[in-house]
């Protein structure tokens, strides 16, 4: 809790109150709690036995000015599937800014001072258009073992995100990640707005629900792909949901 606090506090802009995000949360049943000295609240909650936590507070990002909006789920995945789904525009920033770090002969900040997100860009593989289906636009996404990724995205997680587009600006940043186990959805929000969260839940309740059920099976982290069994009893399905 100490360490959750701190990050809450750390250069946190002029106080806010969350009195929307505690009116949705209480609607729903979820435990709401302020941050005591500082703009930022955490919501907790779950998915059946899933839990998840939000947290709303000073941005823990450079590139998320002001506030922003975390969603955060601990799930049972193997620690090194790395996968990051991020806008384009952000995308493009973020390949500009490590392009010219390595131009201008500072290699090591890559290492040191680059968010995690940044290093995955270099790091890992990029999902091609025909794979993203209808985020191709708007979206793009790295990952460790490319088969999950791909299946991860043609589920009922691309709908959820397409439907962004109609309420949310193409380059306002969000990031969704699963690193060490941990799903987390990450994005700008200067103010409070339950309505925004909703959109913003609903794409991360499809991200955690589908991402649990594809789980560990078939997963071969050594050859970044999934066994010969597993590719071939998903295949089908893939094809299916990314042809519309």
């Amino acid at each position: 809790m100490l360490n959750l606090m701190s990050r809450l506090l750390a250069r946190s802009p002029a106080r806010v109150e969350p009195l929307a995000l505690e009116q949705w949360a209480r609607a729903r049943g979820h435990k709401f709690q302020r941050v005591r000295s500082a703009a930022g609240c955490v919501i907790d909650g779950q998915f059946g036995a899933q839990s998840w936590r939000i947290e709303w507070g000073a941005s823990q990002r450079s590139y998320i000015p002001g506030f922003e909006l975390r969603l955060i789920a601990e799930l049972d995945l193997p620690k090194g599937l790395m996968c990051m789904v991020l806008n384009r525009s952000l995308m493009a920033a973020m390949e500009k800014t490590v392009y010219d770090q390595f131009v201008s002969d500072v290699q090591t900040r890559i290492d040191t001072d680059t968010p995690s997100e940044m290093r995955w860009l270099v790091m890992y593989g990029k999902v091609g258009p025909q794979e993203l289906g209808r985020l191709r636009e708007r979206y793009g996404a790295v990952g460790s073992v490319m088969p999950w990724l791909v299946q991860w995205l043609a589920s009922p997680l691309n709908e959820a995100l397409s439907a962004t587009a109609d309420d949310i600006r193409s380059d306002q940043p969000v990031v969704l990640t699963i690193g060490r186990g941990r799903l987390t959805l990450r994005t700008a929000m200067g103010k409070p707005d339950a309505a925004v969260l909703a959109i913003w839940f609903s794409v991360f309740e499809h991200a955690v629900r589908q991402a649990c059920r594809l789980g560990v099976d078939g997963v071969d982290l050594n050859s970044g792909g999934l066994t010969a069994a597993s590719s071939l009893s998903e295949a089908g399905q893939v094809s299916n949901l990314l042809g519309a």
